[in-house]
């Protein structure tokens, strides 16, 4: 059955060691994170096959959403709980075929409420926006306002995940605009403590279902 995102959406960095990547991702499911995207860039075939099956495990030992970034093929080998389509990864509808209904399929909307209605008719589980503040990962990314989420939510009955330079600190908006899972990078995985930086994320995300 599938889940409805919300909280803490995980997105790996492009982490080489296998071991090292697991570990950091085992603590960011301690401190609460609901979904774990792999996306690995620099990545071989068989570097990703390896990392994936390991997450994909983990994922499940967590009971925590296993999606993977941007490769249906890798996906359905994972037997992954959903895939991430970027918009020039391909079309949303057939990867919504070979997907099949019970796997989740996210897009990215980037700053574009079309590309979102576009997407709503190929079947999507939910919608993401950004990049919404200035992102290490992505510094050239477009960006999105954060009143994207409110036309969103006016439009659309999707859960809405935000991405792109979110952190602690600026995250409140963002849940407050609307957003119901933020997908977070860099200030989840170089923090001191994983697990602590993921429970404060998760708190954030509480604390905003109770005031809805």
């Amino acid at each position: 059955m599938k889940r409805k995102l919300a909280g803490l959406y995980a997105v790996t960095p492009d982490e080489p060691g296998t071991q090292v990547l697991v570990s950091k991702v085992g603590q960011a499911l301690r401190g609460g994170a609901t979904v774990v995207q792999y996306r690995n860039k620099t990545a071989g075939r068989e570097l990703r096959l390896e990392q994936g099956r390991a997450l994909a495990a983990l994922c499940r030992q967590a009971d925590a959403c296993f999606i993977v970034n941007d490769d249906l093929a890798l996906a359905l080998e994972l037997d992954a709980d959903g895939l991430h389509w970027g918009g020039e990864d391909g079309d949303l509808a057939a990867a919504r075929k070979q997907l099949g209904p019970t796997r989740l399929l996210g897009a990215s909307c980037y700053d574009r409420i079309e590309l979102a209605q576009a997407a709503v008719l190929a079947n999507v589980d939910y919608l993401a926006f950004g990049s919404v503040f200035s992102s290490p990962t992505k510094p050239a990314a477009v960006r999105a306002p954060l009143a994207i989420f409110s036309e969103a939510r006016r439009r659309f009955s999707l859960p809405l995940v935000a991405i792109g330079g979110i952190t602690l600190q600026n995250a409140p908006q963002v849940f407050a605009a609307g957003a119901d899972a933020v997908a977070v990078i860099s200030d989840l995985f170089d923090a001191g403590d994983i697990a602590e930086r993921a429970a404060g994320y998760t708190r954030l995300s509480q604390q905003q279902r109770m005031q809805q």
